[in-house]
């Protein structure tokens, strides 16, 4: 990898994420000045003032989220950059943005001094972007695959427990030196963040199946159970939360889950 020049702004955008902001990251490769800008959420003076000094080539985004999105097609036009999708999501993308993406990759594949490296759960169409620091940190900006504190939501037609868990797990073993998420700090205790987040959605996990072993057989019943906790404001990601572990565990056949009655009954 080619050591990078990393840029970090904390966009106020409409999110459900705590921080009430998402980062956009500016990514420079330090020989060759080609310049990589990343989940561009919306516009703000000091990303507007740095898109115009740099001659920026490339637009990603880690998901197609709207709190991910909003500047892609302004920053698109203020620049002559390419804007890009992960192939086979271009449509989706296209949707989110208002312009279809000029250029598609997939994983493994080189966005100027990024690889890009499919991390589905959160988003079907998540990923991440690895980097080498001019420092010398091996880096990976992550979008919404983890934060600090607190835990990330997957549920919703979008969501994959899964796929999410594998993802965590893919960049666990990369063995990154810190994580740049979509919302929040620096991770800079990557793993102990990533195994936190393992440990956390096996725990919830575990709760959700006990909940059906004793008798509760809707998501209203066992999010009562699974969650021991003030869920106001955010009840309604924690039952979509509930429903993406319910159907993690139909599909280990642990047990039956109907999803047009909602239904879940207990195998063992």
């Amino acid at each position: 990898m080619r050591p990078v020049e990393i840029d970090r702004f904390s966009v106020p955008v409409e999110t459900r994420a705590p921080t009430g902001q998402t980062n956009a990251y500016l990514i420079q490769e330090v020989e060759t000045d080609e310049t990589v800008l990343i989940d561009p959420a919306g516009r703000i003076d000091a990303l507007d003032a740095a898109v115009a000094e740099q001659s920026v080539a490339h637009i990603a985004v880690t998901h197609s989220h709207p709190d991910h999105v909003g500047a892609v097609l302004a920053y698109g036009m203020q620049s002559t950059a390419d804007i890009w999708s992960v192939h086979t999501h271009e449509t989706r993308l296209a949707e989110a943005i208002g312009v279809y993406p000029a250029q598609t990759f997939r994983d493994g594949d080189q966005i100027g001094p990024v690889t890009a490296i499919a991390t589905p759960g959160h988003a079907a169409d998540h990923v991440a972007f690895e980097i080498k620091t001019q420092d010398g940190d091996h880096a990976l900006i992550c979008g919404d695959l983890a934060i600090e504190p607190g835990s990330i939501f997957v549920g919703g037609a979008d969501g994959d427990m899964n796929a999410y868990l594998n993802s965590l797990r893919l960049l666990r073993n990369r063995e990154p030196d810190v994580l740049y998420p979509g919302h929040g700090d620096p991770i800079t205790e990557p793993v102990k963040t990533i195994d936190r987040l393992i440990q956390h959605r096996h725990e919830r996990e575990a709760r959700v199946h006990a909940a059906i072993k004793t008798g509760s057989t809707s998501p209203d019943t066992i999010l009562e159970a699974a969650y021991d906790k003030d869920l106001t404001g955010v009840r309604d990601l924690a039952r979509l939360t509930v429903i993406a572990h319910i159907e993690k565990l139909a599909a280990e056949s642990k047990i039956e889950w109907n999803p047009d009655t909602e239904y879940v009954t207990r195998t063992e």
